[in-house]
């Protein structure tokens, strides 16, 4: 599956989002605008068009900049609690394609799982998110698998589950943190679940939070 493409596209959306979210004078609301202001993206995420989804920084960089802000983060965790970085982060930014793909799998569930944590979407819901998901990719398979994804209960330990090293771990995390809408307690209990269901140490989290919260200040 082409994860990082799809990706990549959902990324650019929520940039198109977060810009148009500002220009919106409630002639479209909640669902109904969801494919106009920011497609696949847009509709899970259903009538929170106040938020920022990673707004600027995302757009320059895409799918990379979440990998970016792994790094830094990882990086300045290992130097507090060290006094040096020991093992050079591998995040996505850092590998060539096919390493990359097998950390985008994992980041496009936990993108999913994010956008899902409130609970709005409903079985017409979700007919409309697979058809915008169909625009994303022409794979049956593609297709077939982002459906299931989207179609089942969410569990952030079954999301968890799927990251099979600490960087993986992290950029799921904060491709989270920057889907959630952190003043919705739903949303923010289940951000903080992920984190313990990923075994993120409170240092790296604090870190991870810290870049997240830089990033969102700089995109306005």
């Amino acid at each position: 599956m082409n994860a990082k493409g799809i990706l990549d596209q959902l990324l650019q959306q929520g940039s198109s989002l977060a810009n148009t979210a500002k220009e919106k004078s409630g002639g479209l609301n909640s669902f109904a605008g969801g494919a106009v202001t920011g497609g696949a993206l847009g509709l899970l995420l259903g009538n929170k068009k106040g938020r920022k989804i990673g707004g600027k920084v995302l757009k320059y960089g895409g799918l990379a900049a979440v990998g970016v802000l792994a790094y830094k983060a990882y990086s300045s965790h290992q130097q507090n609690k060290q006094g040096r970085v020991e093992h050079e982060p591998q995040t996505i930014d850092r590998l060539p394609a096919a390493q990359a793909q097998a950390h985008a799998s994992p980041i496009l569930r936990a993108v999913i799982g994010a956008a899902k944590a409130d609970g709005h979407i409903d079985a017409r819901e979700q007919q409309l998110i697979q058809e915008e998901f169909a625009k994303l990719s022409t794979n049956p398979a593609d297709q077939q698998w982002l459906q299931a994804e989207i179609a089942k209960p969410l569990d952030p330990s079954d999301i968890a589950r799927a990251a099979t090293c600490t960087e993986i771990a992290a950029e799921m995390y904060l491709a989270s943190v920057f889907v959630v809408d952190s003043q919705n307690f739903m949303e923010r209990s289940y951000l903080q679940e992920l984190a313990r269901q990923l075994n993120l140490e409170p240092g790296l989290q604090a870190e991870l939070d810290q870049q997240a919260q830089t990033a969102l200040a700089q995109a306005g």
